[in-house]
């Protein structure tokens, strides 16, 4: 497909696309390095934060829905956090199979560093660039995000 087949939001879209994709490959990269001596990777982490933003325990399946990821994925990421003590998890009264995870005093501590470590770095990225700038690039990542979750095959 040519550029003449896109019109310009399509191109423009596009383009923010595969800066995206550069820029997680980064940020993952970054988030490897920031927090490996915690015993975190970018993915533990990033399922270590969430199950700490939760206001209440969660089962791993609307975690990773939370997340935009795939159950499979975060399951075996609580499980490892799990092993390691970063996590623990607890019965659920509303279903079963479908355990809650709870942060353990490891995960919390690993958190309050992870954030220490990460105010920073985050401050250093964001020099320069106007508050208001990085609020509408939030808005239209947001709504991108929200289109492709319309249409997103439900999960098997």
């Amino acid at each position: 497909m040519t550029d003449r087949q896109r019109h310009a939001a399509g191109s423009a879209v596009s383009l923010l696309i595969l800066d995206v994709f550069r820029l997680n490959g980064r940020l993952l990269a970054e988030g490897d390095r920031l927090v490996a001596d915690l015993g975190l990777t970018s993915a533990r982490w990033q399922v270590l934060g969430a199950i700490a933003l939760a206001p209440t325990p969660q089962p791993v399946a609307w975690i990773a829905r939370s997340m935009g990821l795939y159950r499979q994925g975060v399951q075996r990421i609580a499980n490892e956090l799990a092993e390691e003590g970063f996590v623990a998890f607890a019965d659920n009264p509303h279903h079963r199979r479908a355990k809650l995870v709870t942060l353990t005093a490891k995960g919390r501590s690993a958190c309050v560093t992870a954030d220490r470590l990460q105010k920073p770095w985050v401050n250093a990225l964001g020099k320069g660039l106007s508050a208001g700038d990085l609020a509408t690039t939030r808005r239209v990542l947001t709504i991108l995000r929200e289109r492709l979750d319309e249409t997103a095959p439900a999960e098997a």
